[in-house]
């Protein structure tokens, strides 16, 4: 499976987290958000980074995952709070997230994306022992903003 990840330029050579806080992990969980394409990683950039500058160089970084279901635990809308999408569901999610990560049950937590709920996003666990084994970083592509997304 192939999965997509916008990153500046510094930081798209190797996979790697901050370990900051986002959606659906807490400070210190070490995760890589992705998309199941370039445009809804693109959608999603947009939206959640309101410092995004033209004139930083990014990268797409293209992603492949082995392709198995005992690695990718799914989360559907129905298994969410109904204001999921809110902010003020922010601190759920993360837990949701969290309880994923601590107990490593499998690599991958897809998850509907707050931008199109009909479309995924891919959370990569990078501490899970099958991470290394299953996640490589095929290759990066230029790309740019357009300046009407911004």
């Amino acid at each position: 499976m192939e999965l997509f990840r916008i990153s500046a330029a510094a930081y798209s050579s190797e996979l790697t987290s901050s370990g900051a806080a986002n959606r659906w992990n807490k400070k210190g969980e070490y995760v890589i958000y992705t998309g199941a394409s370039r445009s809804l990683s693109t959608l999603e950039s947009v939206v959640h980074r309101s410092f995004i500058k033209p004139d930083i160089t990014y990268k797409v970084m293209i992603l492949s995952v082995t392709d198995s279901d005992r690695l990718i635990k799914t989360i559907g809308t129905s298994d969410l709070p109904k204001n999921w999408r809110q902010f003020e569901a922010y601190s759920k999610l993360q837990e949701i997230g969290s309880a994923w990560i601590t107990s490593k049950e499998t690599l991958i937590l897809k998850v509907p994306s707050v931008v199109i709920p009909q479309e995924y996003n891919y959370v990569i666990n990078t501490e899970h022992p099958d991470f290394k084994a299953n996640v490589l970083l095929v290759r990066t592509e230029n790309y740019f903003w357009d300046e009407r997304l911004l």
